[in-house]
């Protein structure tokens, strides 16, 4: 499905709901093959993954192949009704290959050569390592395209989530290539980086470097902000590569690739449109071990809703089912009750299929304590049944759940490739979007409000309010479709700083937010600055957190700190991170005032009518308090409201629908039992249908998807 609309909208195309689990014949004997395959059927399993590290095996010298053992897998999963999905096995080059051509590893900022030992340790810029890639593509391609229980394919494995970047002449090369493409003359690129700024001008393409850390200081921001494009570039063409050869080879497979991390990929380019539906491995233990949200449900039900964000609904080709680790990290274990109620909420956020990883731990290697469904002696336990029963349920269910989209009210303003990278290349100590914009999805999330991500491009008309977290790159398009929106009735919410660079990277020459974006809001950005956090210390607390240094005893006074604050209705609080001066056309109503020091009685947010709806303007970024008393100003009068009101501690509620049904999706993810009140009328699908009305009774980690009435 190539070039198709990006949405996150969307629903995979699929008429049944996939659900397996990645598989390793390669990594027990071959006497457990059958018993593997008859306790999957006896599960529910309808598909498994396989051959993802694998090329060793499938070509264990230059162009000789040997499929055998595969074939063999394949075969008998397929005798007990199991299909398998191959994998492009080029996260893991054989050592035959670094050994013949080792310019096609990674190089590291400090000029580190990567090793063999280890995964994702060659440069997929590498012309070298494209065609070797291609090669080995098109005869697993080959060889399986007569096979009946091949059903699609997955390109790569977890793309950039290792080490996006490389600094080898490859790199290197292909960056001038791709700049000599994209500017064509060296004055524009010089224009572009400010090749005026500290003599950073080149006389050709050939001159240019990398943007290598502290050179010995800071690069130019568009230098950075392209070599990310780049790699961004140089990503989705590694992986197009395949995915021609896989159409060209059976065009009814689907493929697919499973993202492990956000890094270096432009989802709204090449990258997505190439594939038919796009996979995210989720681990809600072990990103909360990164995130340090305290709540790896919340975690989850985050980085899902970003990710559906890109283009709608999902596949999950790997789904934490234990405890997982490797050498230099662990995560904790699921409860009994949780690994089912974990991948409910994968499906609940936009899940159209599901694999747990995976069906049996390895007995060696980086990953000997990464648990699957069997355990290491051979015995499935509570994880199996678990397992087995949410195959059951969604093999049940599908024709309520495929077909149906996630229910936003909230939208906000996500997956944009230009926006992430342009923070990170000149943050000034700010919080990225992003984390922004966690503020409030976590707000949504603890009181049951519809809430997600989505692009302005994207088809707004579902939303009620749409907030844009602060992106300093803006389209004047995108600013006629919020007017657009708010004209029929939506409410928009613009943070601060938002639209004030250009796609180089530079500072606009006009007051901020810009022409387009001034007439929308009826604001105009004075003058600025940058706060300490409420309750932190300033630069010292960043410094700290980075590593260099260490926190004063005694924190200076408030005055001293320049704390800003302001008034919003009868509620007086302190600003976060950032503050901006502003001027109002007559038309705009102010909605909060600073309150302190010499801004005293000026503009921080203000609201302006557009046809049916309203454009709110915030001149300083969310902090908890200030998103509560924004939300309960903004919320009502734009219909927006908890699917389930009232909800306790610990419960997650979201809801899919389509034009003919909606499912709502209640969970406990806490390990008490919870009673739910002001549960709309329906049946629990989970529960033989059994009539739902105001109550609800959950168990520890208990589910409910309730299909309501009307």
């Amino acid at each position: 499905m190539s070039d198709k609309t990006l949405s996150a909208w969307n629903t995979v195309q699929t008429d049944r709901f996939l659900v397996g689990v990645p598989h390793y014949p390669e990594h027990v004997d071959e006497s457990y093959w059958e018993r593997d395959a008859e306790r999957m059927a006896k599960a529910g399993f309808n598909v498994v993954r396989m051959a993802e590290f694998a090329w060793h095996i499938l070509e264990p010298k230059l162009g000789t192949y040997d499929f055998d053992l595969f074939d063999r897998a394949i075969a008998i999963l397929g005798r007990h009704g199991i299909d398998t999905i191959m994998c492009t096995p080029t996260a893991t080059p054989p050592r035959w290959l670094t050994a013949a051509h080792p310019e096609i590893l990674r190089v590291d900022g400090k000029g580190r050569p990567m090793s063999h030992g280890s995964r994702q340790h060659c440069d997929t810029a590498s012309p070298v390592f494209r065609e070797h890639s291609k090669r080995i593509t098109r005869a697993m391609a080959e060889h399986y395209r007569g096979n009946p229980h091949v059903v699609g394919w997955q390109a790569d494995n977890e793309l950039n989530t290792s080490m996006p970047e490389s600094f080898s002449q490859a790199t290197l090369s292909e960056f001038q290539l791709f700049l000599a493409d994209k500017y064509r003359e060296i004055s524009k690129l010089n224009a572009a980086w400010g090749g005026d700024f500290w003599a950073t001008a080149y006389d050709s393409f050939d001159q240019v470097v990398l943007p290598i850390e502290f050179g010995p200081t800071f690069p130019s921001p568009g230098h950075l902000q392209d070599y990310h494009r780049f790699l961004a570039f140089s990503t989705a063409r590694f992986q197009h590569d395949q995915v021609e050869i896989l159409r060209a080879v059976k065009s009814s497979w689907f493929v697919f690739h499973n993202l492990g991390g956000l890094r270096d990929i432009d989802f709204r380019g090449q990258f997505s449109k190439d594939l038919d539906f796009v996979g995210y491995d989720i681990y809600p233990m072990l990103y909360d071990e990164f995130m340090r949200l305290g709540n790896h449900a919340k975690v989850q039900a985050l980085h899902l809703d970003i990710c559906r964000g890109f283009s709608g609904n999902y596949i999950v080709p790997e789904q934490q089912s234990g405890f997982g680790s490797q050498p230099g990290f662990c995560t904790l274990t699921p409860e009994p009750g949780e690994l089912r109620r974990m991948a409910l909420s994968s499906v609940a956020h936009g899940a159209d299929g599901l694999m747990f990883f995976r069906w049996r731990p390895a007995h060696f290697g980086a990953e000997i304590y990464w648990m699957g469904i069997i355990d290491h002696d051979d015995i499935g336990r509570h994880r199996y049944e678990e397992a087995r029963r949410f195959a059951t349920e969604m093999t049940a269910l599908k024709n309520k759940i495929l077909g149906t989209y996630v229910r936003m009210d909230v939208g906000i303003a996500g997956s944009d490739f230009d926006n992430q990278e342009a923070h990170k290349t000149y943050p000034i100590g700010l919080p990225s979007p992003q984390d922004d914009a966690i503020l409030l999805h976590q707000h949504c999330y603890d009181r049951g409000i519809a809430c997600g991500f989505i692009h302005p491009e994207d088809d707004l008309s579902k939303l009620k309010l749409f907030y844009v977290p602060h992106w300093v790159m803006w389209k004047d398009e995108w600013t006629a479709r919020l007017e657009a929106f708010a004209a029929a009735g939506g409410t928009v919410v613009i943070g601060a700083r938002t639209g004030t660079r250009t796609e180089d990277n530079h500072v606009i020459r006009e007051t901020a937010p810009g022409t387009a974006l001034s007439k929308l809001t009826g604001v105009r950005v004075e003058d600025f600055g940058r706060l300490a956090a409420p309750g932190a210390n300033g630069l010292f607390d960043v410094m700290e957190r980075s590593g260099g240094l260490v926190i004063p005893p005694n924190k200076p006074a408030e005055s001293h700190r320049r704390v800003r604050r302001f008034k919003i209705g009868n509620r007086e609080m302190a600003a976060g991170h950032f503050y901006e001066n502003l001027t109002i056309a007559p038309d705009v109503e102010v909605i909060a005032a600073w309150s302190n020091r010499y801004a005293e009685g000026q503009p921080m947010a203000t609201s302006r009518k557009v046809g049916k709806g309203q454009v709110v303007y915030l001149g300083t970024y969310l902090t908890p308090k200030l998103t509560e008393a924004l939300t309960e100003r903004l919320f009502a009068p734009a219909g927006i409201e908890p699917l389930v009101g009232g909800l306790p501690e610990g419960v997650e509620v979201t809801m899919r629908m389509n034009d003919e049904r909606r499912l709502l999706f209640v969970q406990n993810y806490m390990d008490q039992a919870v009673t739910v009140g002001g549960v709309p009328a329906g049946r629990d699908l989970l529960d033989g249908e059994k009539k739902v009305a105001g109550r609800l009774e959950l168990g520890g980690y208990g589910c409910a998807i309730v299909e309501l009435e009307g």
